[in-house]
């Protein structure tokens, strides 16, 4: 049999870091066992339906370094692979079920719909369900309604008081009775099918293998089960994964606490590849110590029994960001260059030192990345290798006793700089230090003033390697202004 897995978003917002981490199990099992990948649009809900989702979602996938197989603009065998365009097929199947005896029409209104949940809450009926009424209708009752066109929708029958069983291949056999299962809609008035028609007609045409996904459809699958032996389709294998949740409590994720959705963590200049790694973790562990994977690690050693048997596993907001930056330290200054200037094209935001000479931006990359944890720290950790400062008074001498004697640091560095003739960082060191005890001024507050003077901030690289990368024309200017001020 061949191995082939889906994943099918709905167009009603943006993507979902969840829904990242269960296509990448999705389409690490499909590579992994030489299968195939398939996208399909599930854009039935045309309530929640947002314009531009699709396309959005699509470009997301495709960020994070995924392609599919078969799907939207890859075409396969079993198109249309977007659901709106193929009504007549699951319309075709639900008259069938409807012939069958295994569905049914029904035409009762929301009005009285929504006063039957009303009356079955009231009366502390553990279940909200439809009470069949349409199923006693006559087949002439039915034609009747049909041709005169009362609105309707297509409901299937479910068993009365069946357990339904499925084996899961990470949760094992689940059992749930009909009992709590309500004569589900397929065809909704407008045409268009519920999730659960269209997903087991879809799944099983395009012969699904293999389902992963969250364990909030658990509920859900013996609807599914139903429907395959209602058509007489072979089941698929079920594969449910562990939802995401914040890491205090038994939340799932929630923009009270940061981001959610793929294209807010790129923005805020997350790695990818780090997000990828980070969301390989929320379900699945190789059983060893391994922290850091690559896509083509993952896709070897991923396996479903390794699959965490729970409903939520914690989204450590600190331990993304913290992977992120070993991401980022870790790449050479000139790859790291290239994904900040990719990052700043894509999200329409000024780099500094885009118009520079190449080996500048890379030495003053070489300083700072060991403080960044996002591509977004760039500009705010090298904006003054590009641009004078603005600095205040009481800033400026904030560490010394006062404005003179600060005054006089700052002209202490300018003359020994200015006598400077190799503009080397290790000459320059000594020739600093030398100044400084000679003058009998605490280190810190020496150059603690000089940094502030020559970028403006109080936390930077080591002071004498900013030197080194500014150059002595810059750094002599700078000074002047300083004393200026």
């Amino acid at each position: 049999m061949e191995v082939r897995t889906r994943m099918a978003p709905s167009p009603t917002g943006e993507y979902h870091v969840g829904h990242i981490r269960t296509l990448m199990y999705n389409y690490a099992f499909a590579r992994q066992n030489k299968g195939k990948f398939i996208l399909r649009i599930e854009d039935t809900d045309r309530e929640r339906y947002v314009p531009g989702a699709v396309e959005r979602i699509q470009d997301v996938i495709k960020m994070m370094g995924f392609e599919w197989d078969e799907g939207p603009g890859a075409g396969g065998p079993y198109s249309p692979y977007t659901q709106s365009e193929r009504l007549d097929l699951y319309k075709k199947h639900a008259l069938e079920l409807v012939e069958k005896g295994h569905a049914y029409y029904c035409f009762c209104t929301e009005e009285r719909l929504e006063k039957l949940r009303e009356e079955q809450k009231a009366s502390g009926t553990a279940f909200s369900k439809y009470d069949r009424l349409c199923l006693k209708l006559t087949r002439e009752e039915i034609e009747e309604k049909l041709k005169a066109g009362v609105p309707h929708v297509i409901r299937m029958k479910v068993p009365d008081n069946e357990d339904i069983s499925f084996d899961d291949l990470i949760l094992g056999k689940i059992t749930i009775n009909t009992q709590s299962i309500d004569d589900q809609v397929l065809i909704k008035t407008d045409g268009f099918p519920t999730y659960h028609m269209a997903v087991v007609v879809d799944d099983h045409l395009m012969k699904i293998s293999h389902i992963m996904r969250g364990t909030d459809w658990v509920p859900s699958t013996p609807k599914h089960v139903l429907l395959y032996r209602f058509f007489g389709w072979e089941l698929p294998k079920f594969v449910h994964l562990p939802n995401l949740k914040e890491v205090e409590g038994t939340r799932k994720l929630s923009k009270r606490y940061g981001s959610v959705s793929v294209i807010e963590f790129l923005t805020e200049g997350y790695l990818p590849r780090a997000l990828n790694n980070f969301l390989m973790f929320l379900g699945w562990n190789p059983g060893t110590e391994k922290e850091v994977y690559s896509m083509e690690e993952f896709i070897k050693d991923f396996s479903i029994e390794h699959i965490q048997k729970t409903d939520l596993v914690a989204f450590d907001r600190q331990k993304l960001l913290w992977l992120n930056g070993l991401y980022i330290r870790n790449l050479p200054s000139a790859e790291l260059w290239d994904e900040l200037k990719s990052w700043a094209k894509r999200f329409d935001v000024f780099l500094y030192g885009k118009d520079t000479e190449e080996k500048i931006v890379f030495a003053a990359l070489d300083l700072v990345k060991d403080r960044m944890k996002l591509l977004s720290e760039y500009n705010s950790l090298v904006h003054y290798f590009f641009e004078t400062p603005e600095i205040e008074k009481e800033e400026l001498f904030s560490f010394v006793s006062d404005e003179t004697r600060g005054k006089e640091i700052l002209e202490g560095f300018k003359n020994i700089f200015s006598e400077a003739g190799d503009w080397e960082v290790q000459k320059l060191d000594t020739v600093a230090h030398e100044f400084i005890a000679v003058k009998e001024y605490k280190p810190k507050e020496a150059f603690m003033t000089l940094r502030i003077a020559l970028t403006g901030e109080t936390a930077t690289p080591q002071i004498l390697d900013i030197l080194g990368i500014l150059g002595k024309e810059a750094v002599l200017k700078r000074l002047d202004s300083a004393l200026k001020i």
